[in-house]
């Protein structure tokens, strides 16, 4: 298997070249696109900006002055003329979670219950309630988004027992880390006082030992297990659910998303999903549960440029925004609390990670805690000993709180991280980390002094998959209230864009044929209203995505 994928970046590499052979062929011809009069921030070192680009065939096959590329433009040739409006590189949303989007009175819809929808307990009860009264009695009422920062509290199942208790109630928290249930949920998953907490996870318990329904970690799985047990969507509808998913995607400018932990069945319902014009390119990290299926289907072997497989998404602890993960030092709120620890032992994640390297495939490991963190960077120091492998971009998904021992053994390495950028929804979770922290959470701007490779990502639904959103977060720091949060750590707009195209290429080991406006490579790319380099940053976030381009061709539009 690893001289397989050894083999398929040796393989890359020619075709690059190639490709590069095939664009110079080419540029003697006229174009299929011409692009002029543009602000490109091409996101290429070698021409960071540029005023023209020409396509042909999907690829940039130019990019440079009007004059440059006026010889491409020939009687067929379609020309954009842009009049000093803003061109990017596509963005590339390096770790989500894409959900199908059912129509609001679907039965499969779930409730939302995020601030934008409800503010208070009451208000929460009042819409899971009103779903209770529209669908069939016993029929699972799944919520999702919940923000107790914003509710000023948890909910109970005491809470949901005032929605209904005809009808199995589980709502997710907007981190995914925790869940609330209603006292139903928990009779059908026949889980008691007297359950014990699972390794990972934790049943919340009141004063007196009851169960109050708050469900962190993997305790989750366990009442989760029992909703799973109802039938699912038709395919049909699943499918159609994706489509519109992809299509607010193509809306914000991602032409890639990165799927982080899927099992093949879920991932062959996204390729169904995918159409002519809805051609969004998909990276897919399989879950830990598909590892023996992977190696056995050798899938990390596949490499086209519309859906790629090739990485292991594994859980190594818990949430930031949840207040889960696993610390060295004691929160702030409350003063002995240290998180919930990783299930998992040192031993039983080297193991794991030496599994997954020596078989040449990529981990992307979920960890936040630095005490989390420390685990999974030693594991792969142990195996990066053991099996010596060039240019294997493991990835620490999140890598939430970091410390400065913990920086050099990272960029030791050679590992990749990818940071939150979520400040705006949930900077009011940072506080009871306690201020002295802020300046060691998400800090991109450390680790690109290190040199540390990074990528941008939602992590949706945990926050929008808004890259603009997204970028003025990494440059600003600055919550939806006004508050800034390790000011310290913030990073440019040119440096937070880097991250959201050719950062997160280089995560999927697609820098060489996309992640900026450069000759050879696939020509996806962003129109937008205005230059987020030249706006004042509290903005960034409004500006107007006006075109959508993937490999040449405009598949969103702002009408």
């Amino acid at each position: 298997m690893q001289t397989e994928i050894s083999s398929r970046f040796t393989c890359l590499c020619s075709i690059h070249l190639l490709h590069l052979v095939v664009c110079t062929a080419f540029a003697a011809g006229p174009a299929d696109l011409v692009v002029r009069h543009a602000n490109i921030i091409t996101v290429d070192p070698n021409r960071p900006r540029a005023e023209a680009l020409a396509v042909t065939g999907g690829k940039f096959i130019s990019v440079g002055s009007a004059t440059q590329i006026e010889s491409l433009i020939g009687p067929h040739t379609t020309v954009l003329d842009l009049t000093g409006k803003t061109v990017v590189p596509g963005f590339n949303d390096a770790h989500t979670h894409p959900a199908p989007v059912y129509a609001p009175d679907s039965r499969w819809a779930a409730v939302d219950c995020s601030p934008k929808n409800v503010r208070t307990i009451d208000e929460l009860v009042a819409a899971l309630r009103r779903k209770a009264e529209r669908i069939p009695l016993g029929q699972w009422i799944n919520g999702s988004r919940y923000q107790e920062t914003k509710l000023g509290r948890h909910p109970t199942r005491h809470d949901l027992d005032r929605a209904s208790t005809n009808h199995p109630i589980f709502i997710s928290h907007s981190s995914g880390h925790q869940s609330v249930c209603n006292s139903l949920a928990l009779e059908l998953a026949r889980v008691t006082r007297d359950t014990p907490d699972p390794p990972g996870g934790k049943f919340v318990r009141d004063a007196q030992g009851e169960l109050t329904g708050l469900l962190q970690e993997r305790a989750a799985g366990l009442v989760r297990a029992a909703v799973r047990r109802e039938v699912a969507p038709p395919e049909a509808e699943t499918i159609s659910g994706y489509q519109e998913c992809f299509r607010q995607y193509l809306q914000r400018g991602l032409t890639t998303v990165q799927v982080a932990g899927i099992s093949p069945s879920s991932a062959r319902l996204l390729e169904k999903a995918r159409t002519d014009e809805l051609r969004i390119r998909l990276y897919v990290m399989f879950s830990e549960d598909a590892l023996a299926e992977t190696l056995e289907r050798k899938q990390g072997g596949r490499s086209d440029d519309s859906v790629r497989f090739g990485a292991i998404k594994l859980f190594h602890g818990n949430s930031l925004s949840a207040q889960t993960c696993w610390l060295s030092k004691a929160y702030a709120n409350p003063p002995d609390y240290f998180g919930v620890p990783p299930g998992r032992t040192q031993e039983a994640l080297d193991q794991l990670i030496l599994k997954i390297h020596t078989n040449g495939l990529q981990a992307a490991v979920h960890a936040n805690g630095d005490r989390e963190i420390d685990m999974l960077v030693t594991a792969f120091e142990r195996a990066l000993r053991r099996a010596p492998r060039a240019d294997h971009r493991h990835r620490i998904e999140h890598g939430s709180v970091l410390t400065a021992e913990l920086l050099p053994r990272i960029k030791a390495a050679g590992l990749i991280v990818v940071p939150h950028s979520y400040l705006w929804e949930h900077g009011d979770k940072m506080e009871n980390y306690g201020a002295w922290r802020w300046d060691w959470m998400h800090p991109a701007r450390a680790l690109l002094d290190q040199g540390i490779p990074i990528a941008g990502h939602s992590d949706t639904p945990v926050s929008a998959a808004e890259p603009l959103l997204r970028i003025q977060d990494m440059v600003t720091r600055t919550s939806a209230e006004g508050k800034v949060y390790g000011a310290s750590q913030r990073i440019t707009v040119e440096e937070a864009l880097r991250a959201w195209t050719l950062g997160a290429a280089y995560a999927e080991f697609a820098d060489d044929r996309k992640g900026s406006i450069t000759a050879g490579k696939l020509a996806d790319f962003v129109v937008l209203a205005d230059d987020p380099s030249r706006v004042q940053p509290e903005t960034i976030k409004d500006i107007m995505v006006e075109k959508t381009f993937l490999g040449g061709r405009a598949i969103f539009e702002t009408k």
